[in-house]
């Protein structure tokens, strides 16, 4: 494992999967949308996709892909979370590891997607970020794509300041052999422009 700490394990200690879920809880019964990412990601993919949710956190995006009919895997290093996860969804496959470690945990390659949804770039261990990158491109299919989400200001980050840069992200996408396809504003697909404060990018791995 990694030996330095992740910056959202700073932020939380690692207890805060029941208040991660709470706060989604409490989202959902006051009307608000919380399945945007899943729906993002299903308009992306084929009927019965194969699908890695890398910090998968709770489960809810992986838990609502699987409704929709995908064949999902959720890995986080945060146990509370996990905890959270297996309660809720039991009958998926949720692994306890480390991104920058993705190739000791056993996954077998050809995901048709791989989703770093929540910050979850921003928030790795600093100076991991490239190697998680290559770690989760190396885990796609041809063809296959690599989805994110992250915050580009602080009024986006549970973090004082911004993490990572566009182009930090697009050049280790391309480093590890990723094009970028698209890039959006939101999870509901708005128009991305430049200096704005949060980005969805889209990179796939191209056929072979």
């Amino acid at each position: 494992m990694s030996s330095r700490r992740d910056r959202w394990a700073e932020l939380t200690g690692g207890q805060d999967g029941e208040e991660y879920a709470r706060r989604f809880a409490r989202l959902a019964e006051a009307g608000h949308d919380v399945h945007g990412e899943a729906a993002f990601c299903d308009a992306l993919s084929e009927p019965a996709a194969r699908i890695l949710d890398a910090g998968c956190g709770t489960g809810r995006v992986a838990i609502r892909l699987a409704e929709l009919g995908h064949r999902c895997t959720g890995v986080d290093l945060d146990r509370s979370m996990l905890a959270v996860a297996r309660r809720e969804a039991p009958a998926l496959e949720w692994i306890h590891g480390d991104l920058a470690h993705l190739d000791a945990l056993g996954l077998d390659p050809g995901f048709d997607l791989v989703l770093a949804a929540g910050n979850v770039v921003p928030l790795l261990a600093p100076g991991t970020e490239p190697v998680v990158v290559r770690r989760l491109a190396a885990l796609l299919r041809p063809g296959g794509l690599l989805v994110s989400g992250m915050g580009l200001d602080a009024a986006h980050l549970p973090l004082p300041e911004p993490t990572v840069t566009l182009t930090d992200y697009d050049h280790w996408c391309a480093e590890a052999g990723l094009t970028l396809r698209q890039r959006c504003a939101t999870w509901s697909g708005d128009p991305f422009h430049e200096g704005g404060g949060y980005a969805v990018s889209v990179h796939v791995r191209p056929a072979a």
